[in-house]
């Protein structure tokens, strides 16, 4: 149950909690709070809890390093988040199941107001001053801590039970996995500022333009197109540096006949989207380049048609695998038959990564193990998550391939995969770069959506 006192605290204080974060204006406030209170009822039929307590704390405020009294962006935890919709620092979020839900909010100060912007008053109900007190009163009772860690204030007086933590933190994640509508349509708005902001990105990509340009160009376009945050560090590869997989942008200016990738995403209170591109800067693949692109996309087609409930996403991860396998077979840098070069792990050679991972309330999202898998051995390399799909569910379908020196030079693999791998054609084109094409797939009862679907895979 959901107590008064948590009840009349469950919607926001206002239409943005300080300068980050907040309630979304395109959904009415009493749907959001109809959502916080079906999230906590969910979640607590999942603890069905008898005694022990739970704290959710949101987070600090984080100092930048040797910049005097700056902090960093503050972003509150995304089990505190979830759970409360809030985007301040110091609040904890309290759940005993003999009295419900209680949030604790951190008083409004004359300095948050003047360096913040924060309202004149605070919601109304418990402060965090009251917290000390409120455990007082359970001090004999086992406590979970999941969010943050405990506010400073309070370390002395709590020692959480670590292994209760880690099973509430399972019930937690299989709780939040599905998106409900406010989730949703926080993604979808996400998503059309990051399809526009790809539109703008790509109408510029020609030679002498630099890949910070396309950055900057990409996440103005992002930010005016509605989204209020970029999810991630935007990634902007071109010739060998889009075989980095996290690259960051540089001066540095793209070449007639190269590639450039794009890898990056608009954000909407809190909420993520994460595309991938892979362009040609003349406007046109040369012929291997658009041989290399159709592999990646046959891949991506495969692993998209295997979305649907119940799907295991390690036979997600493993579709992909071997159609890129056949792919590169088929090209001749490969020599076998896919299965056989998945299992060796010669095609890991030119895919070093997952084939996705669950996208939402930013782009790593609940995606920990099942409870009775979390010690089993990965089946495949590189495989971010193992769950099987459900309804609700958004995760990314991202494959890839690439030439990267410190793997495909190695003398230890090319020794292991000789018989493999056509070492000749490989010299010839490591300073090729890398191609990726990433989506967002929500899986819906008989299938799945990608929305992500606008945005062009070639200009």
């Amino acid at each position: 149950m959901i107590s008064t006192w948590c009840a009349h605290r469950l919607r926001p204080a206002s239409a943005r909690e300080w300068k980050h974060g907040g309630v979304s204006t395109a959904t009415d406030s009493s749907t959001i709070e109809q959502q916080l209170i079906r999230r906590r009822e969910a979640v607590a039929a999942a603890w069905d809890l008898d005694d022990a307590i739970v704290l959710i704390s949101a987070g600090e405020l984080i100092s930048r390093p040797g910049r005097a009294d700056a902090t960093y962006r503050f972003e509150a935890h995304t089990e505190y988040y979830y759970l409360t919709d809030r985007n301040r620092p110091h609040g904890v979020l309290a759940f005993d199941p003999a009295a419900g839900w209680v949030d604790f909010v951190a008083p409004v100060t004359a300095d948050d107001r003047l360096w913040s912007g924060a309202p004149a008053a605070g919601p109304e109900g418990p402060t965090t001053d009251d917290l000390e007190a409120w455990l007082r009163q359970r001090r004999a009772r086992a406590i979970a801590g999941l969010g943050a860690p405990p506010p400073a204030t309070l370390a002395a007086d709590v020692t959480l039970d670590r292994q209760l933590s880690e099973e509430l933190r399972f019930d937690l994640d299989v709780v939040r996995r599905p998106k409900d509508p406010v989730e949703l349509e926080r993604m979808r708005t996400a998503e059309r500022a990051t399809g526009a902001a790809f539109a703008v990105a790509a109408g510029l990509i020609e030679a002498g333009v630099s890949e910070r340009q396309l950055q900057v160009e990409f996440e103005a376009e992002a930010l005016r197109r509605g989204a209020d945050a970029i999810a991630f560090e935007t990634i902007v590869g071109s010739g060998p540096n889009s075989a980095v997989l996290h690259f960051a942008p540089t001066d540095r200016r793209l070449g007639t006949g190269e590639l450039v990738l794009i890898d990056a995403g608009g954000e909407y209170l809190g909420y993520a989207s994460d595309i991938t591109r892979t362009y040609p800067v003349d406007g046109r693949l040369d012929p291997e380049q658009r041989e290399l692109h159709a592999v990646v996309h046959a891949a991506q087609r495969a692993a998209i048609d295997r979305c649907a409930p119940g799907a295991e996403w390690r036979d997600v991860h493993r579709v992909a695998a071997a159609t890129i396998a056949e792919g590169l077979a088929a090209h001749g840098l490969l020599r076998g038959d896919p299965e056989t070069l998945v299992e060796s792990g010669a095609t890991w050679l030119f895919s070093p990564h997952g084939i996705g991972h669950l996208v939402g309330l930013g782009v790593r999202d609940a995606a920990g193990p099942l409870r009775q898998r979390r010690h089993d051995p990965k089946p495949f390399p590189n495989l971010r998550m193992d769950l099987p799909l459900e309804p609700g569910m958004v995760v990314t379908v991202e494959p890839g391939v690439y030439f990267v020196a410190a793997i495909l030079g190695d003398p230890e693999r090319r020794h292991r995969f000789r018989d493999q791998v056509d070492w000749q054609q490989v010299d010839r084109l490591l300073g090729f770069g890398g191609i990726r094409i990433e989506d967002n797939v929500l899986i819906t009862a008989d299938g799945h959506e990608v929305i992500t679907a606008d945005v062009p895979v070639l200009r």
